[in-house]
């Protein structure tokens, strides 16, 4: 349905004809491209982050503004580097009639037959459309990943923070994080002034 001049008005319409015309088999087209883009990605992203975190926040400690930063730089580069792939995936996907077409083929099987189509009708540039698309979606979704990842982690490590105790800014944290067996509990949190 993302396709231009697509036929279909509804994914209903749409799974139906698909199925009808080519089996089950073409929901999974792309698995395998899907999975190699998804490994990289992800080991390309846990790496940038953990460097970045070094750089920015060597101590270690809760900083929600390093923790955007080094989520945004980090699914920037991922989502840079496995462009190609994403490409080949979509090109799967679709199965462009005017790609097939130019290339004389009848249908686009697998990650190999996806990178020659691509190269053969858009030399090496053609691996990298849609990248700055790609960039500027993922660097605010992993930042905001790895924030809400992290200040989970510190309230649950540290129980939000100086609770029962004074903060830094003058107010008094009230609430409680209980632990019993393996479920977390965690009261309502009220700021009073001291």
């Amino acid at each position: 349905m993302q396709v231009y001049d697509s036929p279909y008005r509804t994914c209903r319409e749409c799974a139906r004809d698909v199925y009808m015309k080519e089996g089950m088999h073409a929901f999974y087209r792309s698995f395998f491209t899907q999975l190699a883009m998804n490994i990289p990605f992800q080991s390309i992203h846990f790496i940038v982050y953990e460097a970045c975190q070094d750089l920015l926040n060597k101590d270690r400690e809760y900083h929600p503004l390093t923790h955007c930063a080094s989520g945004a730089m980090a699914g920037a580069v991922a989502a840079a580097a496995t462009t190609p792939l994403d490409v080949c995936k979509t090109l799967l996907n679709t199965q462009e009639k005017l790609r097939v077409v130019e290339v004389e083929q009848g249908r686009i099987e697998g990650l190999t037959q996806a990178l020659r189509t691509i190269f053969l009708c858009c030399g090496p540039k053609g691996y990298f459309r849609g990248l700055t698309a790609r960039v500027v979606y993922q660097m605010p979704s992993t930042a905001i990943s790895w924030s809400i990842y992290e200040f989970f982690k510190h309230f649950m490590l540290h129980g939000g923070g100086k609770s029962q105790a004074e903060n830094d800014d003058g107010y008094l944290s009230v609430g409680n994080l209980t632990k019993s067996g393996n479920v977390v509990a965690v009261s309502a949190t009220s700021r009073v002034a001291t």
